[in-house]
């Protein structure tokens, strides 16, 4: 199942007795301030969320799989990393599917 923005706008607006609009413009808001910021290579952090930080990948060599004998240059570029808070974690981490036995290991 996927979490949209209008999903977190119709929960949110039940939830507090707000009318949809006006949630639909703080959500809207909050995430282009998150966006506004990211664009800047400013950190954005959430306290028991995460982070949101710019990082910039190095230059690389790749490979076409069509044609694996084909180098492909990859440019130096910006990309968007979140590392998840601690309460996020542990929630993730009750995801982790159990292992049964020594055949699990392998």
């Amino acid at each position: 199942m996927t979490l949209t923005k209008r999903d977190l706008v119709i929960r949110i607006s039940n939830e507090t007795g707000l009318v949809q609009q006006q949630v639909l413009d703080v959500v809207q808001k909050t995430l282009d301030y998150i966006s506004e910021s990211l664009a800047k290579h400013d950190k954005v952090e959430l306290r028991n969320f995460g982070v949101f930080e710019v990082k910039i990948r190095k230059a690389r060599i790749g490979r076409n799989p069509n044609a694996p004998e084909t180098d492909v240059p990859i440019p130096e570029r910006a990309v968007v990393k979140f590392k998840p808070g601690k309460e996020m974690r542990a929630d993730v981490l009750k995801l982790t599917p159990k292992s049964s036995g020594p055949s699990a290991a392998k």
